[in-house]
């Protein structure tokens, strides 16, 4: 089919949302910051397009919507239409390399094979399985749109589905869930997928996440949804605060300069489970912004004087190991070492005290 008749899918999960106004210069920019177009230039440009595999496209008003292959088409586009990567300069600040494509090779971006389905349904099963468990996998938050659309229509099972793209039933619940959540925080204003600080939005923090008890008391979740089939807006009106909360504190927020407070899924998600499930955590968090200092509000006293000792030890001996580095000249460092030997012994001689004190107790 000439490639003139094909047109990207403003609906591809890849894009994570597609407003109304968008045009194919948005649409490519999209797909060109989420995803890797560069192995496919190099291919196209070293052998020209290889059709190995049909793309699937769908006929919609004179022309076809690819369902499958918006990426091969969005590098075939950008061969085909040197001014299209100027635009995307223009428009978006992207500056997209493309590389020469010798003359030899140009033929093969006239035409490409297509397999033509009567819609979206026909085409699902095949599609969920090669990008959900297959060797072109989406990410997470991909995964849990497409699953959640099949869902809505509500003709075929969440049994099936889950069984159809080859994945647990339990990890697509878990995802599907989420994305609902997710998508209810977006259609409240609550909170936006682009507005997350880091470039990668890590979805499985969020699914993670909302398996745990605490998040889902604090955001008034029942515990039968676990066992339910998933439903769209599952936070209550009243809890949508809460909601902005959790988005915010792993996510963060670029237009309100806040810092995510999840590096890591492990052991952060964790960690503001403990915290937000306890009252002081949770008034310390809200209070100063940091999950360290509100962590550090709920430990035992005795954990956290076990603790800091671990610490101090490892890092005196730090500089123990690293004292070829002191030249003998800097005086502001010797008074640092006083300092330090001076509270080490005032913790020693109040431990020897509290030890006394405590025989003096057994004894009487």
């Amino acid at each position: 089919m000439g490639v003139e008749f094909l047109k990207l899918d403003h609906k591809n999960p890849r894009l994570q949302d597609t407003p109304d106004t968008m045009d194919d210069v948005d649409i490519i920019t999209k797909l060109f910051r989420s995803e890797d177009l560069s192995e496919l230039f190099q291919s196209i440009a070293a052998s020209g397009y290889l059709n190995i595999e049909p793309l699937i496209v769908m006929s919609e008003g004179g022309h076809f919507v690819v369902l499958e292959g918006n990426r091969r088409l969005a590098s075939i586009r950008l061969f085909r239409e040197p001014d299209l990567a100027n635009r995307i300069l223009e428009r978006h600040g992207i500056r997209i390399n493309v590389p020469e494509l010798p003359e030899k090779y140009r033929d093969s971006l006239e035409e490409v094979p297509v397999y033509a389905v009567a819609n979206r349904k026909v085409a699902r099963s095949f599609i969920g399985f090669k990008h959900i468990n297959g060797a072109a996998k989406w990410d997470s938050y991909v995964k849990a749109r497409f699953a959640s659309e099949w869902f809505r229509e509500g003709e075929v099972s969440f049994s099936e589905i889950a069984a159809r793209i080859g994945d647990s039933h339990d990890t697509v619940k878990r995802m599907v869930n989420a994305f609902f959540v997710l998508e209810q925080a977006e259609n409240e204003g609550v909170f936006r997928v682009n507005d997350g600080v880091n470039s990668k939005f890590n979805f499985s923090h969020l699914y993670t996440a909302l398996s745990r008890a605490p998040y889902m008391k604090f955001l008034g979740i029942d515990a039968s949804w676990v066992r339910a089939d998933p439903k769209p807006n599952p936070i209550k009106p009243d809890k949508l605060n809460h909601l902005k909360e959790v988005l915010r504190w792993i996510y963060g927020s670029k237009e309100n300069r806040i810092l995510p407070m999840v590096q890591s899924q492990n052991p952060h998600i964790k960690n503001l489970a403990e915290v937000i499930e306890n009252t002081e955590g949770l008034a310390v968090l809200r209070a100063t912004g940091s999950l360290s200092e509100a962590l550090s509000s709920i430990q035992p006293r005795d954990s956290k004087f076990s603790e800091a000792l671990l610490k101090a030890r490892n890092e005196i001996r730090t500089a123990s190991n690293n004292l070829r580095g002191f030249d003998g000249q800097n005086e502001s460092l010797i008074g640092i070492a006083e300092d330090v030997s001076e509270s080490a012994q005032t913790v020693i001689d109040r431990m020897y005290k509290k030890k006394r004190e405590a025989n003096s107790e057994t004894i009487s």
